[in-house]
């Protein structure tokens, strides 16, 4: 792995190897950058902060060797990156502005696909892990995910009852709680629809109708007015002798008729004189047959008055933006239909009632199916963890499972108790620890010391290796707080982890770092930083030194350097591994 321009690091390359590799250097040389360095690898938060002052970016890069057929490999290649030998090359940048870029095989990725691989990659585990671990959320993940399928499944199906019965419970919720609401709306609408069917609105009729009470309001001018017009065209028969537009017409055409043999032209004009006579007759007949017809009848003007009055008040209630009546018999066809749903709700919340009590009965079924497994799983873990710690200078310590269930009068019914319930079961779950004979088990967070914590939880995750395993881990200064014998012991333990997968420890402690089979230091330069240079892989008497170092703080201290080589003898001796 190369690391450029990351908090203190210049330019460095970590060279880790199968096997166990420790991680040492002073105080601030830039050791967990080795970790942060990892988890930006590894799909991690890109922070700005974490580029070293005055660059630009920070930039890392890594190496990782992959089996032909691990899924890793299968996954990059869906995303098109390509191996190199058998090994994929993974790199991420992060700008001083907190731009991020990711690479996998030479091809940009977003860098959700850095922690979807990341996942089958490596477990990270720092003291912050730890500090997780103490809440119950998290110990009862870490039970499920020990007990894989057993809980798995079950709880699976679990979750998607568990949806259905969010669902209708608060469906069920709102139609009851808006009982009043939805009477309210109801009578508003069948008040409307009966005034509508009262009234039988047309399409159209207003128009019809606006036009006319026009006509009928103005019956009498209009009667005359036509008169007079059929008068001056076809004669009054009042007086006989007045000129009219017929007569004159006629005069017209007989002074033509009588000399248009003599010229074409004449002939034209008298043609149209006679069509003109025709549309004159025509307009006569139809203005004595309006005239006829026009009757003013002040019955019918008030009955259409009225019914001009009902449609107005339609379109003021129930019209739209166009204020037709087409829009009000629309509302009517849409008021209906929700009618009809609202009358339908009572029938709906017998249907999700019954639905509810169904879904409560599974879904309490289904969570005494997750509480057993849980309650198997829980045993056998308790179990291992306990061995775990026998190994770590813990010989009498003791793991349990407090498996609980909180009562709540609106929980599910599950052995004669009505239990609350959740996402995750009904079962409040608790790792408790007896560090010794006769102790009261306790919380971890309350029965450990800082040291015992830090076994425990290493205790915890050699369990999870052989049950969830992945190639790599990485333990960033989970040794924190202990010391002596029980450091022995954890670098022991650490080794062990160590022959079936690949292990990375950053520690402090020598008694740790001499089980490692790979020993890297951090040091930093004069100016405060780490070059390439710095990082690097010790031989047999650099290790010495540098145990030496760590355990009495001077390198060439012959005390420290004969202890030093007495860890290392210790830690490479068959009969410890």
């Amino acid at each position: 792995m190369r690391i450029r321009d990351l908090g203190v690091i210049d330019d460095a390359v970590v060279e880790l190897a199968p096997g166990f590799t420790a991680v040492t250097g002073e105080t601030g040389a830039g050791k967990t950058m080795v970790v942060t360095s990892l988890g930006l690898l590894l799909g991690g938060r890109a922070d700005p902060g974490l580029v070293r002052h005055g660059a630009g970016r920070a930039v890392v890069e890594g190496r990782l060797e992959l089996p032909a057929d691990s899924p890793v490999a299968a996954r990059a290649a869906e995303a098109g990156a390509e191996l190199d030998d058998g090994a994929l090359l993974v790199s991420r940048t992060v700008s001083a502005e907190g731009r991020s870029r990711a690479y996998v095989g030479g091809r940009a990725v977003p860098v959700g696909l850095l922690t979807e691989l990341g996942e089958d990659l490596i477990a990270v585990h720092g003291q912050t892990d730890q500090q997780r671990l103490l809440r119950p959320a998290r110990q009862r993940g870490a039970l499920d995910r020990y007990a894989g399928e057993a809980v798995a499944e079950p709880l699976a199906r679990y979750r998607e009852t568990y949806r259905a019965l969010r669902e209708v419970a608060a469906t069920l919720e709102e139609l009851t709680t808006r009982a009043r609401e939805r009477a309210q709306e109801a009578d508003l609408l069948r008040f409307g629809l009966d005034e509508i069917a009262a009234a039988e609105p047309v399409a159209g009729e207003d128009v019809e109708l606006a036009a006319e009470a026009e006509r009928l309001g103005h019956a009498d001018a209009l009667s005359s007015a036509a008169t007079l017009a059929h008068a001056a065209l076809a004669g009054d028969p009042v007086d006989p002798e007045a000129l009219d537009a017929g007569t004159l017409l006629a005069q017209s055409r007989r002074a033509l008729d009588a000399v248009r043999h003599h010229d074409e032209r004449l002939a034209a004009l008298a043609d149209r004189l006679n069509e003109v006579g025709y549309l004159l007759a025509d307009v006569a007949g139809d203005l004595a047959g309006y005239a006829d017809d026009l009757d003013a009848d002040p019955v019918r003007l008030a009955a259409v008055e009225d019914r001009r009055a009902v449609l107005a008040q339609l379109l003021r209630k129930y019209g739209g933006e166009e204020n037709t009546l087409a829009e009000v018999i629309d509302w009517a066809e849409a008021g209906s239909a929700r009618l009809a749903e609202l009358d339908g709700d009572d029938d709906r919340i017998d249907r999700l009632g019954a639905q509810e009590t169904e879904l409560r009965a599974e879904l309490a079924e289904l969570a005494a199916e997750v509480s057993a497994a849980r309650q198997a799983a829980a045993g056998r873990f308790a179990e291992a963890v306990s061995a775990e710690l026998a190994e770590l200078a813990m010989p009498h310590a003791r793991v349990t499972f407090a498996i609980s269930r909180v009562d709540d009068l609106a929980g599910i019914e599950l052995d004669g108790r009505t239990v609350g319930y959740g996402p995750h079961g009904v079962d409040e779950v608790e790792v408790l620890l007896a560090p010794h004979p006769g102790a009261q088990p306790r919380p971890i967070a309350k029965g450990a010391s800082g040291g015992e914590l830090s076994r425990v939880m290493l205790a915890v995750e050699v369990v999870f290796a052989g049950a969830d395993p992945v190639p790599t881990y990485l333990f960033d200064e989970v040794d924190a707080g202990v010391g002596g014998k029980a450091a022995v012991e954890i670098g022991r333990r650490l080794a062990k982890l160590a022959e079936s997968a690949q292990v990375v420890v950053v520690t402090h402690l020598p008694q740790v770092a001499a089980f490692a089979d790979r020993h890297l230091v951090v040091e930093k330069t004069n100016d405060g930083t780490v070059t390439r240079s710095g990082v690097k892989v010790l031989n047999d008497e650099e290790r010495v030194r540098e145990l030496s170092r760590m355990l009495a703080g001077l390198e060439d201290s012959e005390l420290g350097r004969a202890h030093a080589e007495e860890l290392l003898a210790a830690a490479r001796a068959p009969r410890h591994r």
